[in-house]
């Protein structure tokens, strides 16, 4: 009676130290995000038209800047390393499926074993006829030549969310290589409309030297008709080497927008192929921002972040699966004798198993507590940068937009004040020619021009990027 107890009791523990084992911790939560605003500005529109649904190829309108896309689009090597990145997590998903199936291999093998012959299995050998008359080897050898297999069952489908972690990342790495492509593309058309800007400058710059020079020459004349002095000359020809060195100093930042957009294309320094016309006349693209609810579908970088807390989720689930209890089976087939010849006598040298193998941690778990728990941080860090990711884009996008507006005011305005200045220079000459104002009025009515022109030309370049900018912020440029 007392065995019988003692048995039942000892069920009942080792049934209390399963289900302990088998406990796992619950994952922690973040608190809800805060909702997508309805609209990027103060008044809110349902207009879903959205320039980001273009194709590169479509919003770009300047063959020139299309061709060196292209070229970059095959040759960037930070692009290419990015594929790699692909196939990368592409492997890992083999890795991951192959997990859920049995290892199957072949395994043939030969050794030799030497007993004591005072040991139980020692006597029994030398007891034991293989064959009339015919003693076991001593030493003894052993030849085998067999088939095995090993399958751990996904009782918990933590093999198959590992697997499906392994696709959420690789997914995640083609929306990073698309946000790549995307920030490659604005980038080569910022340095292309730069490289046009500072080409203008440039020919700005030519013009102020051509009409400072002109103006040195006529102050020369005045000093020897006595109507000027050589303080005027110097302070002339002061402002043409300003001019001058400041010809030397655009021309070296064309070469360096050329070479960072030679490396952008892969290659070695050469010309960049571009119309050198009136920069002014370029019209930024026309941009429609559609609704914010859009960049979640739109933006690579977002749905790149998705992905990855998709995965980090999976990887919670993965990490808390250990906690359980797991089922291997094994199993082999094949032959096995002491001696090659006697390898293919049958039934005696045929060799097989079959086993089963349960097993879960019941005592020392930190190190699959401590697991769980970086799983589990992975997956807020996963959700925090989702949420970042979405309030950078909505933020990229708005401040955009605003640029857009209040550069086309700025630019309205510098365009008037180009006009008066330079009516302004013309006046001035024409006083200075007959003296009725002194030469410092037509040296800072020159140097303001100059100044005004070069800033035009900053304002128009800030123009076209930031309508590049709004594209590959809302989403464009990848397809």
């Amino acid at each position: 009676m007392y065995k019988v107890k003692l048995y039942q009791y000892s069920i009942a523990l080792g049934l209390c130290l399963a289900v302990a084992g088998c406990k796992a911790p619950a994952a922690e939560t973040a608190s809800t995000s805060a909702p997508v605003p309805e609209a990027f500005g103060n008044v809110k529109s349902q207009d879903t038209t959205n320039t980001s649904t273009l194709k590169w190829k479509d919003f770009f309108k300047d063959q020139n800047l299309v061709e060196l896309i292209d070229v970059a689009l095959k040759n960037n090597q930070e692009l290419n390393m990015t594929l790699q990145e692909i196939e990368i997590a592409k492997n890992d998903i083999r890795v991951r499926k192959g997990a859920l199936l049995p290892t199957v291999g072949v395994r043939a093998g030969a050794g030799i074993e030497k007993v004591g012959r005072y040991t139980s299995q020692g006597a029994g050998d030398a007891t034991t006829e293989i064959k009339p008359g015919i003693e076991t080897p001593d030493p003894l050898p052993d030849y085998t030549i067999a088939a095995y297999a090993n399958w751990e069952v996904d009782i918990w489908k933590k093999l198959r969310n590992s697997k499906k972690a392994a696709v959420n990342r690789y997914l995640a790495t083609v929306e990073g290589k698309n946000f790549v492509v995307t920030n490659l593309i604005a980038e080569i058309a910022d340095s292309y409309y730069e490289l046009l800007a500072l080409d203008s400058q440039l020919e700005i710059v030519k013009q102020t030297i051509t009409l400072q020079t002109n103006a040195l020459e006529i102050v020369k004349i005045q000093k020897q008709a006595a109507r000027a002095t050589e303080l005027g000359v110097q302070k002339f020809q002061a402002e043409v080497l300003t001019s001058k060195s400041l010809e030397f100093d655009i021309l070296q930042k064309i070469k360096e927008n050329e070479n960072k957009i030679n490396f952008l294309l892969g290659r070695y320094p050469q010309d960049i192929k571009r119309d050198k016309t009136n920069f002014t006349d370029l019209l930024p693209a026309a941009v429609n921002s559609g609704i914010p609810s859009q960049l979640l579908t739109n933006r690579p970088d977002v749905k790149q972040a998705e992905l990855e807390l998709v995965a980090a989720k999976l990887d919670v689930k993965v990490a808390r699966a250990e906690f359980y209890p797991s089922l291997d089976i094994s199993a082999a087939f094949g032959v096995q004798a002491f001696k090659p010849s006697y390898l293919f006598t049958f039934p005696e040298s045929i060799l097989y198993s079959l086993a089963g193998d349960i097993a879960a941690p019941l005592i020392n778990r930190n190190a699959i507590k401590a697991e769980f728990s970086s799983a589990n941080a992975r997956q807020l860090q996963a959700l925090y940068n989702y949420d970042r990711t979405i309030l950078n884009a909505y933020l990229e996008v708005s401040t955009q937009l605003s640029k857009i507006d209040n550069l086309q005011k700025g630019y309205d305005l510098k365009s008037q004040q180009v006009d008066a200045l330079n009516k302004s220079i013309d006046v001035s000459n024409d006083l200075f020619k007959s003296a009725r104002v002194d030469y410092f009025e037509v040296l800072m009515t020159q140097r303001d021009a100059l100044e005004a022109k070069l800033e035009l030309i900053d304002t128009k370049k800030e123009q076209l990027n930031a309508a590049v900018h709004v594209y590959r912020d809302l989403g464009g440029g990848w397809k």
